[in-house]
């Protein structure tokens, strides 16, 4: 087995009905740009009832059909912010606890430290969560994942990932391994995924390779550090 192998995240989710929701964090293959990107996939006719929309550089999930909402309260939230030289990006309300933990000047995980998995027993959602840190012309990067440590959802279990910026590399980690009732969390480490140098190649890979009933949404953001400049892209299945 090889552990340092690796994958096409497209070969790696195009034949699972459902991931959840995902985040992606790493440096193109010719070392010249960060990237990130956060997908949202959905059962419910309330969770595929979204879009991803961007205001004042951050990016919010927010109801397609608002007549339709049914609970807004796991579902609609901040999933990208900036902060300073931080780039935080999670699957819920967290994205401000960590924004507001640096505030504090808290760290990544301490801010985390206040959270749990979401209470949509009996899955018990694990909360992800991912930041950069740009500085010198490179950057770092962090990834979180809190999930239930049984089944009865009786306590936390926190686990936290830290890594430099390695070119053609990046970590991919999700909320559920497949589909099943109740769903079953993601195991193990953050997966190692092959990051292309064109932002386009790399958003058309993950989108078609995400199953059609379920996928809703996606954003994925190239910084170029030598300059500091963002191209993002957005996908959303609600047009």
């Amino acid at each position: 087995m090889d552990i340092y192998r690796i994958h096409d995240i497209g070969e790696r989710i195009k034949d699972n009905p459902y991931v959840g929701r995902g985040i992606v964090i790493g440096k193109t293959a010719d070392g010249t740009k960060a990237a990130a990107a956060y997908f949202i996939m959905g059962r419910s006719a309330n969770s595929r009832n979204r879009v991803f929309t961007e205001k004042d550089g951050a990016i919010f999930t927010e109801p397609f059909d608002a007549s339709k909402v049914e609970d807004p309260s796991l579902i609609i939230y901040a999933a990208v912010r900036q902060f300073e030289n931080r780039l935080i990006v999670t699957n819920g309300d967290q994205t401000d606890t960590i924004y507001e933990g640096l505030e504090k000047g808290l760290s990544f995980n301490k801010a985390l430290e206040s959270r749990c998995f979401e209470p949509d027993a009996p899955n018990f959602t694990p909360r992800i969560s991912g930041m950069l840190t740009f500085a010198n012309g490179d950057f770092t990067y962090d990834m979180s994942i809190l999930k239930s440590i049984d089944a009865a959802g009786s306590a936390c279990a926190r686990f936290g990932f830290s890594y430099p910026a390695a070119a053609g590399l990046g970590h991919f980690i999700h909320t559920y391994v497949t589909d099943g009732n109740p769903i079953p969390t993601f195991q193990g480490e953050p997966e190692r995924v092959a990051i292309p140098d064109s932002i386009d190649e790399f958003t058309n890979t993950l989108w078609g390779a995400l199953n059609e009933d379920n996928k809703i949404s996606l954003w994925v953001r190239y910084v170029d550090l030598a300059t500091g400049e963002a191209d993002d892209r957005v996908v959303n299945k609600n047009k």
